[in-house]
């Protein structure tokens, strides 16, 4: 058949791979209208509907509704426009399954209760806004009343996780995490330990520039533990010293039992799993590197000064 020539409806339907019943169904609906008719009365179609019907389908596969598609292919909406509108939707509509998928995971994962499962949706669907009051909420109860010290404004930011507008679903399930440990007030208390102890060490004025406890510790021990040395043993002792003498210039107090048994406990507190379980998630979150575990660096370090302590 040339290009005058009409079709019938199963001749159509053998050209496009539609079956006869869908291409009725849309020739009922006024999409891909018949030329003409036969003497017995059979729609007869030109070469036009062929294009129509692929046009028809692929919108169909897309997800558009029926409307809209016949307004396309009348030529009373403009595809682009359309293309671009339905893509917004999509991307509402993955945005959604994303956090429930996320959240189905950490049910799965977690064994939650229908309480904790419920405080986890919430979580997940919270606004930018939202999030970002509840982030607030949380380094304003650590932080707060701490403002004499400067470091303490780039700490907050450090601290603050910051979801992408499309974010994976390993994103969303590490922020709703990471939400929750924002509520608990234990993971509360234990922080704003750490920031009262570090605001106790950076606010003397007789003292200069100098770094946090926790980074001196960190690099004086961390050799130590890579060459596989005894916090128990007399190797030890030089390594012990040096950040404890630099603990003692901080604090204005010298090197005594007293003191390295309070740098323990700092240590100890900073050491907290949940500290090291947040800086993971953040770094899932914001999309950082992952960051080094410090764990046996303080767990040698608190273990060489109890030794050293012991009455």
């Amino acid at each position: 058949m040339d290009g005058d020539s009409l079709y019938s409806i199963g001749e159509l339907a053998r050209r496009t791979g539609l079956t006869v019943k869908t291409i009725r169904f849309y020739s009922d609906r006024g999409i891909v209208a018949p030329t003409d008719r036969s003497p017995a009365g059979y729609r007869l179609y030109s070469i036009d509907a062929v294009a129509r019907l692929d046009l028809v389908r692929t919108l169909r596969e897309l997800g558009l509704d029926l409307p809209t598609i016949r307004k396309v292919v009348d030529r009373e909406l403009s595809l682009p426009e359309v293309a671009a509108a339905h893509a917004d939707a999509l991307a509402v509509q993955i945005r959604v399954l994303r956090l429930r998928r996320a959240v189905l995971t950490a049910v799965a994962e977690r064994g939650s209760t229908p309480e904790e499962t419920e405080l986890m949706h919430r979580l997940a669907q919270l606004s930018e806004d939202e999030r970002g009051r509840l982030i607030g909420d949380f380094l304003d109860a650590v932080f707060g009343g701490l403002d004499a010290v400067p470091a303490f404004a780039g700490v907050m930011r450090s601290m603050t996780p910051e979801l992408p507008d499309n974010p994976e679903a390993e994103q969303v399930q590490a922020w709703v995490e990471l939400a929750e440990m924002s509520l608990d007030p234990g993971f509360r208390a234990v922080v704003r330990r750490m920031a009262v102890d570090q605001a106790a060490e950076q606010t003397r004025s007789d003292v200069g520039p100098r770094r946090d406890i926790a980074a001196v510790v960190r690099d004086h021990t961390g050799p130590a533990l890579t060459a596989g040395i005894d916090p128990a043993s007399p190797q030890a002792d030089r390594i012990v010293a040096e950040f404890t003498a630099h603990y003692a210039h901080i604090l204005g107090r010298p090197d005594d039992v007293e003191l390295r048994r309070r740098l323990a406990t700092r240590l100890e507190t900073v050491n907290d799993p949940r500290r090291e379980r947040y800086l993971q998630l953040l770094a899932v979150v914001n999309g950082w590197p992952a960051p080094e575990s410090l764990a046996p660096v303080f767990a040698w370090s608190v273990h060489a000064l109890r030794v050293r302590t012991q009455q």
